[in-house]
């Protein structure tokens, strides 16, 4: 509902140039603003992308995922009070973002995504290093999981606050893992774009609709995205 003109600015500018304002909708998932904003060009112009290209696209998605997750984690832990929480959150999260800027060059605005394919490739020391880094996350969320799904103080704090049907979410048009902690099977990704269609994955799903179980999705979701990069390395034509 905010006017920011990105409606009458794609008309003014570039088609190629555009993919920069695209990432500046929202600082936390740029890279989905700018593919999306390429995907529909590349429809419109029957453009076919790169395999590799496709894969590198996946790499990104589910980096940008993993520090949303870790960001928004973060932030309700500091909402309740749990500092150390979040901080904690954060921690992790900048081993991501180390992660982005190293393969992109930015930590907040990639500007890796361009109509047709990718502006960079990650080479195998690159990729090296990204599941190094990954191994690393990994088990730092192993703690933070435990907390926030165990942790007594977390669950008085979330559990039965702002609950919302399966019914309501959906048609309230919910979407990521609100729709899905309340029980509706629906990942976006299932679709297959980019390179989705070739990897191995189930969509993540919580029954109580509450604030804690859209936690716990957001919690198994960063194991999810961890896999699906090793899936990317492995498979990276």
């Amino acid at each position: 509902y905010i006017h920011r003109g990105l409606e009458l600015l794609v008309e003014k500018r570039e088609y190629q140039d555009y993919v920069f304002v695209a990432e500046r909708i929202c600082g936390i998932c740029s890279f989905m603003h700018g593919m999306g904003y390429c995907m529909a060009v590349e429809d419109m112009m029957k453009l076919t992308v790169p395999e590799r290209a496709q894969y590198l696209r996946t790499l990104w998605c589910e980096l940008s995922r993993i520090h949303s997750h870790l960001l928004w984690l973060g932030l309700a832990a500091d909402a309740f009070g749990f500092e150390n929480l979040f901080y904690a959150c954060w921690r992790s999260r900048e081993l991501i973002l180390d992660v982005i800027e190293s393969t992109t060059g930015g930590r907040v605005i990639f500007g890796s995504c361009m109509v047709g394919g990718v502006r960079r490739d990650v080479d195998a020391d690159a990729f090296r290093n990204i599941l190094s880094v990954l191994d690393t996350v990994e088990k730092e969320i192993g703690t933070l999981a435990d907390i926030f799904i165990n942790d007594a103080s977390v669950k008085h704090r979330l559990c039965g606050v702002g609950t919302l049907s399966s019914k309501d979410a959906y048609e309230l048009g919910a979407v990521g893992p609100m729709l899905r902690a309340s029980g509706v099977a629906y990942d976006v990704r299932k679709r297959g774009y980019a390179a989705y269609s070739e990897l191995d994955f189930d969509v993540i799903t919580e029954n109580s609709g509450d604030c804690y179980g859209r936690a716990v999705v957001r919690v198994r979701e960063l194991y999810q995205s961890i896999n699906l990069i090793r899936q990317v390395a492995s498979k990276l034509p």
